[in-house]
């Protein structure tokens, strides 16, 4: 909004304060309510969307849609309409910084803190989609975090109105978003509940390692890569973090939809779990999916020996008793043999099968051969084999996250609990560059084209200033601060000065409201003179713009001095030409001279 406009009013209800943030698509406004006479956020749709029609029918649908979700942990929106060709939507004012701030502010967060902030993102979520809501722009600007540390998750359903290949296509307008795509939603297919699990995923990734899974040039770049690439594990960027918290978050960002979590709920379960240090869904689903159903049974047969009782038959010679008595002697002596026998076999057998795995001891086995594959599902199936694993970065021009090597390698003898290691690709360190000089004092468009050649993201913060309207002030970090490709480097950018109400001069004298004018940061204008009977000569009777009104500092004031009173108005004499003159006639008669017959 310019500050030199008077402030817009739409529909004849919101009035806009001032500008709060600008976005792909719109720009969000702190307004106030005159009806209801309390503040709130009007987000402003661009012109340029109101002349597709199909995509006005989606906003108005998607905005009714939103409009009916009330949940603690969404932003409601109150109202949305159209004002002269614009389209606007109105939320609760929210006092607080959107996460994304946060981020860049102060870095990663801790995994509990982020636990904390994914648990109520999840209930937002989970409450939308039960209302048939799909949010498909879950992103740490769209997540706003109050003073009180209240989460709030804004923008409900609004994404859906956006064509996305179109807004692919909007280099820097959708940047953030295709930081956070689904592999579907880059890919143009259906989306659904698990899409934004996705996205919230890739939001506990940046969260807890300070920056996104895929870095990319173009938004195009960054979408291709959740769908081709395996992004670094979240503890190879930040070793503090828990294993069973990375898993949580593996599994929300898993390419294939069936393997994430079914629905925000059960990830906001898992979430939960971890915070109260319990075991997480996420680490046993994972053990589970890899593990080998494999297993061996050994059974073991008692062995008896026979009845050593002889029966002598009836009507035996008792002078053979001393010849069976000697068979029945061996016969015991070789049943004692081959007990022994058997009892050496049994305990062979046992400590053979020891060493082969069997009866709690350590089974060798081949170690599978895992190099060529992605590191996620190789470290998995090791694991699964009670192998210990450890990971050994490698630069490679091989695709990140390919495994190019195991010690020991594979095929070789191992046992539960020895270590393997694997050489994992990794691309090499973002390129360094300089923010580049000549931002300051030039205009936001030239600066943001300057950061854009320099493989450079921007983002515009408006600040009142008394500097022309759209001049860089300063950029954070400061110009020659060398950071890494594909960062973004903040503008403070001039809104424009605050404007200055001008003073009522009606009654003053014309030096001292010149002063008055000259005082209050206005240049004195125009002089015009009027006769008045109210004002002595050199009185000051009205200015224009009159007094209240609100301009730009150094605006020109016109003034409109007396005269003193108007002069009475002139008599005019008028001289009435005399009658003219009567002529008489006298006519003279005979007798008594009485014309009028008088007499007698």
């Amino acid at each position: 909004m310019n500050p030199s406009q008077t402030p817009r009013v739409f529909s004849e209800r919101y009035e806009l304060n001032h500008l709060i943030a600008r976005g792909g698509m719109a720009e969000v406004y702190r307004a106030h309510d005159r009806l209801l006479d309390r503040p709130v956020a009007l987000k402003v749709l661009f012109p340029e969307l109101s002349v597709d029609r199909s995509f006005v029918e989606r906003f108005r649908r998607e905005a009714q849609a939103a409009a009916n979700l009330s949940h603690p942990n969404i932003v409601p929106v109150f109202d949305w309409g159209e004002d002269t060709g614009t389209y606007f939507i109105v939320m609760e004012f929210i006092d607080g910084r959107p996460l994304s701030s946060i981020l860049k502010t102060q870095g990663p967060l801790d995994a509990e803190r982020t636990a904390d902030i994914g648990v109520h993102v999840a209930a937002a979520l989970g409450y939308a989609h039960r209302h048939n809501v799909i949010h498909r722009d879950v992103k740490p600007g769209n997540v706003l975090i109050t003073d009180e540390g209240q989460v709030k998750v804004t923008d409900f359903g609004i994404a859906r109105a956006v064509n996305t290949e179109e807004s692919l296509t909007q280099t820097g307008a959708v940047m953030g978003t295709a930081t956070y795509f689904s592999p579907e939603q880059a890919e143009g297919r259906g989306v659904d509940a698990r899409s934004d699990i996705y996205s919230l995923g890739v939001v506990l990734f940046e969260m807890s390692t300070g920056r996104p899974p895929f870095l990319g040039d173009t938004p195009v770049a960054v979408a291709s890569k959740h769908v081709r690439d395996i992004p670094p594990t979240p503890r190879e960027l930040n070793p503090s973090i828990p294993p069973t918290f990375e898993a949580i978050i593996l599994k929300s960002m898993a390419k294939d939809q069936a393997n994430r979590y079914p629905t925000a709920e059960d990830l906001r379960a898992d979430l939960l779990r971890f915070s109260e240090g319990r075991t997480v869904q996420a680490a046993s689903d994972t053990t589970a999916m890899m593990a080998a159903a494999a297993g061996t049974t050994v059974a073991m047969g008692a062995v008896a020996a026979p009845d050593a009782t002889r029966t002598v038959p009836l009507g035996a010679d008792l002078a053979d008793e001393p010849e069976e008595e000697d068979k029945k002697n061996r016969t015991r002596r070789y049943l004692i043999l081959l007990a022994i026998l058997i009892v050496a076999l049994l305990v062979a057998g046992y400590f053979l099968g020891r060493n082969l795995g069997y009866f709690g001891g350590s089974r060798t086995f081949s170690l599978p051969d895992v190099a060529g594959q992605q590191v996620g599902p190789a470290t998995s199936a090791l694991d699964a084999s009670g192998l210990t694993v450890v990971r050994h970065n490698q630069v490679s021009g091989d695709a990140p996250g390919t495994v190019i090597a195991t010690n020991p390698k594979g095929g070789s003898p191992v046992k539960k609990g020895d270590t393997v290691t694997l050489d994992v690709a990794v691309a090499p360190p973002p390129r360094k560059v300089a923010v580049p000089s000549g931002l300051v004092g030039g205009s936001v468009s030239n600066a943001q084209q300057l950061l854009q050649a320099a493989h450079l993201n921007s983002s515009v913060k408006y600040v009142q200033n008394s500097a022309t309207q759209g001049t860089v002030l300063s950029t954070q970090p400061p110009a020659g601060t060398r950071i890494d490709q594909g960062r973004t480097v903040v503008l403070d950018v001039s809104s424009g000065p605050a404007n200055v109400l001008v003073p009522s001069l009606a009654g003053q004298s014309q030096p001292a409201a010149e002063q008055l004018l000259t005082s209050a940061g206005l240049t004195p204008g125009s002089i015009f003179q009027q006769s008045s009977n109210q004002y002595a000569a050199g009185i000051v009777i009205s200015s224009n713009p009159g007094p209240g009104a609100s301009v730009p500092p150094g605006s020109a004031v016109s003034i409109v001095v007396s005269t003193g009173a108007p002069p009475p108005p002139t008599t005019t004499t008028t001289t009435t030409a005399p009658p003219p003159t009567t002529t008489t006639t006298t006519s003279k008669s005979s007798g008594n001279g009485n014309g009028n017959g008088n007499g007698g």
